[in-house]
Formats: C-alpha cells, sequence, structure tokens
C-alpha cells in the first residue's frame, strides 16, 4: 500500500498524484453514493451543513473543537431535527444540532424535571 503524508499531498510536481496512489490500491478515486431515502428516518441527515466536513469535526477533544463544529452548526437547516435525534436516541459522544454532550444532558434533564412538575400538579 502506497501512503501519502500530508506534507507530501502538500508538494506539488514530486511523486504521485492522488489519483496514481488511488489506483495503485486498487481504490476508486471518487466514491459514489446512491441518493438518500427519502422516507428513511435519517434523510434529514442528507440535508446538514456537516456532510461538507469531516466526522472527526465533529467530536472533538478539547473546548475549541466543539466551537467550531458549532459555527457549522450555526446556520445549518436542519439543526433542530439533528438535535433531537440525538435526544432522542441518546447520543452520548460528539457535537448534535449544535450542542455538546454535557448541553444534551442538561436538556435532559430539565425535560425530565418538567414532566415530573407536570404529572405531580396534575
Amino acid at each position: 500500500m502506497i501512503k501519502r503524508s500530508k506534507r507530501a499531498a502538500q508538494r506539488t510536481g514530486n511523486g504521485l498524484s492522488a489519483e496514481a496512489i488511488a489506483e495503485l490500491n486498487g481504490r476508486p478515486v471518487s466514491l459514489t453514493t446512491a441518493p438518500p431515502d427519502p422516507d428513511s428516518d435519517s434523510a434529514w441527515m442528507s440535508d446538514g451543513n456537516c456532510r461538507l466536513h469531516p466526522p472527526a469535526t465533529f467530536f472533538p477533544s478539547d473546548g475549541v473543537g466543539v466551537d467550531k463544529a458549532r459555527k457549522i452548526c450555526r446556520d445549518c437547516p436542519v439543526m433542530a431535527r439533528c438535535l433531537e435525534y440525538a435526544l432522542e436516541e441518546r447520543i452520548d459522544h460528539g457535537v448534535w444540532g449544535g450542542c455538546s454532550e454535557r448541553e444534551r444532558r442538561r436538556i435532559l434533564k430539565t425535560r425530565r424535571q418538567e414532566v415530573a412538575s407536570a404529572t405531580v400538579t396534575v
């Protein structure tokens, strides 16, 4: 397998092109994917801003990474749906719907308290 470092990828004119490396490794140069099924529960994901960024961006290990992910989420057309999905599925890791793990735990706790207080007063 031929690997290409980031530094080598930045150089032009030296070494093999990305296409040549992909061909030598038996990989397609570009990946084709089937369009999402509009009837699936996760069809909304194909409209998210996150599809244009590497997944690692949304699973940061520090606060700076969380802020970077939030900026991407800020203008996302499916941000509310993404957050609800993460809350419904109890996803523990990453930034979903512009919220970190800690923020989602707070939202769930608040919702549980609201439900508990509503059932007590009824």
